[in-house]
């Protein structure tokens, strides 16, 4: 099969961690995505839990070589070729699986680069007939387009540090709950009463503020005011309820830097009865509501762990789960929504 020109470019991507219903942790992890004609090429494999190697934890001198890599100014890592395309978003190691690709320079003499014989690779060497990826490519990119895409990561001090996040509140217990499911799933979190003196530089670090439900307007405005004069945007995070894991879900969304319109969820909204999302390619939808009763006691109901065709959906819901004040996650490998529920 011949290659076809191919869009080649890259945007930043997060695998979403979090605290999940069995209270189970994922590990979030920031890294930049392959865009092939204006699609993330994870997107377009089958529902992969998994990132690439340009990810933003790893050292710079690591990020370097595999970016090198790509460009072929190194070798390849495996046998015939082949590079890891997206590896195991935990260990990165061949042995847990990882899509591969051969990487090569056009066989007709030009600048163009080919992407070619995508496989799902556990060990050296690869059955193509087994596990090959048959519907995707090859790709064939320009090659300026493509160097061009990958030069600007080496003219970069460095990857996207990880995100922190600020934890202002009153309730400290809580926050010291949250601070440490944070910091479990990879999400630096500090605790403050506000941000008063704080350096601009440290204050650079942090990619979202929390406040708790009963934060007093002033101290909201002070914090933002300190951001504000640093010339610092971050996004700020009004917590829904304390409860660990929603508080954990609505800072993930926080710290998602993908382009909105290359997300696998795009809208959530819950009323009593139902839910209804928006899904741009076939994945793993969970669904979970959390609610809080009279005697602001939390309770978790998971309402569905299946793959969902894109398309919008409506998933119903029992009366019992949304009962009182209560909440809706909805959340893929890549994506995480938060919503409240209406009464209508």
């Amino acid at each position: 099969m011949s290659a076809e020109y191919a869009t080649f470019g890259l945007a930043p991507a997060m695998r979403a961690g979090g605290v999940l219903a069995n209270g189970d942790f994922q590990v979030h992890r920031d890294f930049v995505d392959f865009i092939v004609n204006g699609r993330p090429l994870l997107f377009q494999l089958c529902d992969l839990d998994a990132v690439s190697p340009l990810a933003a934890d790893i050292p710079p001198a690591i990020f370097t070589a595999h970016v090198r890599r790509l460009l072929l100014e190194a070798r390849a890592p495996l046998r015939d070729g082949r590079y890891v395309i997206y590896g195991c978003p935990e260990c990165e190691a061949l042995e847990c699986g990882a899509v591969t690709a051969v990487i090569e320079k056009a066989a007709d003499g030009g600048d163009d680069f080919i992407w070619r014989d995508f496989a799902w690779q556990t060990a050296e060497p690869v059955d193509l007939e087994l596990n090959g990826y048959h519907g995707i490519g090859p790709f064939r990119f320009r090659g300026a387009e493509y160097r061009e895409a990958l030069g600007r990561l080496l003219a970069a001090d460095a990857p996207q540090e990880r995100r922190r996040v600020l934890l202002i509140g009153a309730r400290v217990a809580l926050l010291a709950k949250l601070a440490a499911a944070l910091r479990t799933i990879g999400i630096g979190a500090e605790i403050a009463a506000d941000a008063a003196g704080v350096p601009p530089d440290e204050l650079r670090t942090y990619g979202a503020v929390a406040f708790g439900r009963a934060v007093p307007d002033e101290t909201r405005r002070s914090v933002r005011a300190a951001f504000e004069q640093a010339g610092i945007e971050v996004t700020y995070v009004d917590g829904l309820a304390p409860i660990v894991p929603l508080l954990v879900a609505q800072i993930e969304y926080a710290l998602d830097r993908s382009p909105r319109e290359q997300r696998r969820l795009t809208h959530l909204a819950a009323c009593r009865d139902a839910a209804r999302l928006q899904v741009t390619s076939a994945c793993r939808v969970q669904l979970i509501t959390y609610r809080v009763d009279r005697l602001s006691r939390a309770h978790v109901h998971e309402v569905l762990d299946e793959v969902l065709e894109a398309g919008e959906h409506r998933v119903p819901l029992a009366g019992k789960a949304t009962k009182g004040a209560s909440y809706v996650v909805a959340r893929t490998s890549t994506s995480v929504l938060v919503t409240p529920t209406s009464p209508t």
